[in-house]
């Protein structure tokens, strides 16, 4: 059982603490007004943002269906050699150069996919970076009018916040405005040239 001497200290340390806390909070509070928001939820709830988000995926649909001829003969062969040469030792392979042959370009045929297939990736990537560059510069202005009207002096993305009511959150308010502002942009592929592979020495 603890000593009635060490309960009324801890309590009172508890409760120093807990001042100590709460003006620090009020001077804080006193010395700026803080608003937070959700970039995340703003880009993606938003009108432009959903038309981005929808284009992205048809596009992502377009590059797996050019992709999907070379990867599926690429797949048949690979079948097809496994069941030819799993039966066959290794010395048995070596007196099959016609085997060793579709081995290596198979090979060959599928580091070149992998190749295309990051390509394509990058792709996607730029054509979101760049349909999403009108919004990203419009935003700082809907954030920067909405924390003029608020008077606040600080404004934090929610992701950097531990706790934050909803009256300081001004994400529903930024996406009707963003929606205000923009609601379509341009979203069309980035293409990215194919480096034709370097002739071997």
């Amino acid at each position: 059982m603890n000593h009635p001497f060490f309960t009324v200290l801890h309590s009172v340390r508890m409760l120093a603490a807990a001042l100590t806390f709460a003006l620090g909070f009020s001077s804080v509070s006193l010395a700026q007004s803080v608003l937070v928001m959700n970039e995340q939820r703003i880009l993606r709830e938003s009108t432009v943002g959903q038309h981005i988000t929808s284009r992205l995926e048809a596009i992502g649909d377009e590059i797996q269906t050019e992709l999907e001829p070379q990867q599926a003969a690429i797949q048949a062969e690979s079948e097809a050699l496994n069941a030819e040469t799993a039966p066959l030792s290794e010395e048995a392979l070596r007196q099959r150069p016609d085997l060793i042959a579709r081995l290596q370009t198979l090979q060959r045929e599928a580091a070149q996919f992998e190749q295309l297939r990051r390509l394509r990736t990058q792709e996607l990537a730029a054509t979101e970076q760049q349909a999403m560059r009108p919004v990203l510069l419009l935003l700082p202005e809907v954030l920067q009018e909405i924390v003029t009207e608020r008077n606040a002096d600080v404004l934090i993305d929610r992701s950097a916040v531990v706790f934050a009511s909803e009256s300081v959150d001004i994400s529903t308010i930024a996406i009707e405005r963003l929606n205000a502002s923009i609601t379509t942009t341009p979203v069309n592929r980035v293409r990215i040239p194919t480096q034709a592979p370097q002739a071997e020495q």
